[in-house]
């Protein structure tokens, strides 16, 4: 049996100075060999692209954790591009867990897949590394912020409590990433249940404010206040309306959950809805 240590990746979508990623590296601290790999600047919205345009230049910083110093990576490009440089030319051995977050802001329904926190950890995932997606929800004004008013210490805890499961157990068939979300406000003793991922959207996108369509015209987005409409069973409803941690297990696989026989029918004009 080896005794190597497990070799444990560390990314986010927030930049390699955000308070959160570090938050999660000393929460494993002790748990392996650390690999911090993440993107020199704000790749927030990313989701999982990997732009032709990006020169993929790595940066070597120092960075004290724990009264050690530690050499650690950022990446002129995406989350999903600074694993692919983590898993490719970084890491002494493949990595045991790739550890996405803790991003500013929950990370929760149907919008998941612009995330690059969480297309951070499907790109671990789809290079068969087991994977977790961290998310703490802020105010909405703190989402690109670096805010040290923000609390990380149960995001971190959870992550801890996740991330050592992914390592020392088998995974189900069909799961390839938990996305874990976590309350504002909450606590290491705060309750947590396994959720779905909503159908409803959180986040809605709203209209520029120009005059000219030449004009600079940034899209905004609005947060949805009623929650209490998403299903109760779902991730938005375990943060916003429970308050509760939610840990949703995600798959490579987004193949609808239809009966294909029935659906192929249907397209051939062999059946009709009832």
């Amino acid at each position: 049996m080896s005794e190597e240590r497990p070799v444990i990746l560390f990314t986010n979508d927030d930049g390699i100075g955000s308070p959160g990623l570090w938050a999660a590296v000393r929460a494993f601290i002790d748990l392996g060999e650390i690999l911090v790999v993440a993107p020199r600047e704000q790749q927030s919205g990313m989701g999982r692209s990997l732009p032709i345009a990006s020169e993929g230049r790595i940066h070597l910083q120092e960075m004290n954790i724990n009264d050690q110093n530690y050499t650690v990576y950022a990446v002129d490009g995406t989350p999903a591009q600074a694993v692919q440089h983590g898993v490719l030319e970084l890491a002494p051995r493949l990595p045991s867990l790739v550890v996405s977050g803790i991003n500013y802001g929950e990370n929760t329904g149907n919008g998941v897949t612009i995330s690059g926190t969480v297309g951070a950890a499907l790109e671990a995932a789809s290079l068969g590394i087991p994977a977790i997606a961290m998310s703490q929800e802020t105010p909405k004004d703190l989402h690109l912020s670096y805010s040290n008013d923000v609390d990380f210490t149960a995001a971190a805890h959870f992550a801890r409590v996740f991330g050592e499961w992914l390592i020392s157990h088998d995974r189900p068939d069909d799961v390839d990433v938990l996305k874990v979300d976590v309350p504002w406000g909450a606590q290491p003793t705060t309750d947590w249940r396994i959720t779905r991922l909503s159908r409803r959207r959180v986040y809605w996108p709203t209209r520029p404010e120009r005059v000219a369509l030449s004009d600079i015209g940034r899209l905004g987005y609005r947060f949805d206040t009623d929650t209490s409409k998403t299903e109760p069973d779902s991730d938005a409803y375990a943060i916003h309306e429970d308050k509760i941690v939610s840990v949703t297990p995600i798959s490579l696989d987004m193949t609808s959950r239809t009966d294909l026989y029935r659906l192929a029918q249907l397209i051939k004009g062999e059946r009709r809805l009832r």
